[in-house]
């Protein structure tokens, strides 16, 4: 009896493993045949992890996703190159304003050449005054145009002094003159320029004039105070009538100019200009009398220059807005990722438990018959 529950216990295990390995392969073949997920991968991807062992497909980390393919990374971003342009010939309106700074080298009166006169300048300035000008131009190509300018200059006043040394009797006498009065002029001028380039949309240029100047100088006053040779003091006040002259002028001038619209540029410049001699009309005493002609003479006048102009131009063949752009750069996409793979799935075979064995008890065995005592 013993023997047969052995059977039948070992039988019973033998069908239990097999059902589990059979249930266990048949979800695994399940798992397998399951219809794959698409991959979708970032629409560009700027930095990929390494292939490992554990992640053989290579990852993207900006943005991150799957890439779904072995790729590259991206090139860089394209270089900045300048936009080439062609230029042409065309005429152009201009208009400037700005201040001056000017300056005198010395005063001059015919009475400063008489024997024993000696004077020492002392100071001699003009205020700031502004400056107005228009004029209109040719660009010829991409360095070369030209110009011509009509300019007024405002009302700069003056201030100056010196000290006058002359013969008095036996002795010397001495003399302060203080001097007042204002400047102005018209100024016509031809220029050339030379654009060197354009840089980040910034051009330097230079440039020379040259041209004519009329300078007016009005309400001079001259106020002396001095002493003769005796100690005795006396006062001096005479008047010169507005006067003007015409010079020969000519100026240098360097600059930045920036391209603002297709038509129009800006420009900041310095310039140095010198515009000849100023006059006044004949210097009378305060109570009208004047022995000599003697007005007085500006020698040397010059002005330092700080402007801001525009530009206008009548056509579109000036030259256009130099600008940057980038260089083309082919385009970087990742391959499309493989279409998902149509499956079919197939169940998993049905479980049937085998049949019970049948017990067959053993034959009998023999056993003699029993003797019988008589």
């Amino acid at each position: 009896m013993s023997r047969v529950r052995k059977l039948m216990v070992a039988a019973l295990a033998t069908v239990s493993v097999a059902a589990l390995a059979e249930i266990l392969g048949s979800e695994a073949s399940a798992a397998d045949y399951a219809p794959a997920q698409p991959c979708v991968p970032p629409p560009q991807c700027y930095g990929q992890s390494a292939p490992s062992m554990a992640n053989p497909i290579p990852y993207c980390v900006n943005p991150p996703g799957p890439l779904c393919a072995m790729a590259v990374a991206p090139p860089p971003p394209p270089p900045m190159v300048p936009i080439v342009q062609e230029f042409a010939s065309g005429w152009y309106l201009r208009g400037d304003i700005g201040f001056s700074s000017q300056r005198v080298d010395k005063l001059h009166n015919v009475l400063y050449g008489q024997p024993g006169i000696t004077v020492e300048p002392v100071g001699m300035t003009f205020d700031a005054a502004p400056t107005f000008g228009i004029g209109i131009g040719f660009q010829f190509n991409r360095n070369l145009r030209v110009d011509f300018t009509g300019e007024y200059r405002g009302r700069a006043n003056f201030k100056g002094s010196d000290k006058t040394t002359f013969p008095d009797g036996g002795g010397t006498a001495v003399l302060s003159d203080n001097y007042t009065g204002s400047k102005s002029e018209y100024v016509f001028m031809a220029n050339a320029y030379f654009d060197f380039g354009t840089f980040w949309g910034i051009t330097p240029f230079v440039g020379f004039g040259a041209g004519f100047a009329q300078v007016t100088i009005d309400g001079f006053r001259d106020d002396g105070l001095g002493y003769f040779s005796n100690g005795t003091p006396f006062v001096s006040v005479a008047y010169g009538e507005k006067a003007s002259q015409w010079n020969f002028a000519y100026a240098v001038h360097a600059g930045l100019s920036y391209q603002v619209a297709n038509c129009l540029w800006i420009e900041f410049a310095y310039r140095y200009m010198h515009l000849g001699d100023g006059i006044t009309g004949d210097l009378v005493a305060f109570d009208g009398t004047n022995n000599v002609n003697n007005p007085m003479h500006f020698k040397g006048l010059t002005s330092h220059d700080f402007k801001v102009g525009f530009r206008w131009a009548f056509e579109s063949g000036i030259p256009q807005f130099s600008g940057f752009m980038p260089v083309a750069a082919p385009s970087f996409a990742l391959p499309p990722p493989p279409p998902p793979q149509q499956a079919v799935y197939v169940p998993p075979p049905v479980y049937a438990p085998p049949p019970p064995p049948v017990y067959q008890a053993p034959p009998p065995s023999y056993q003699p018959p029993l003797m019988r005592r008589g």
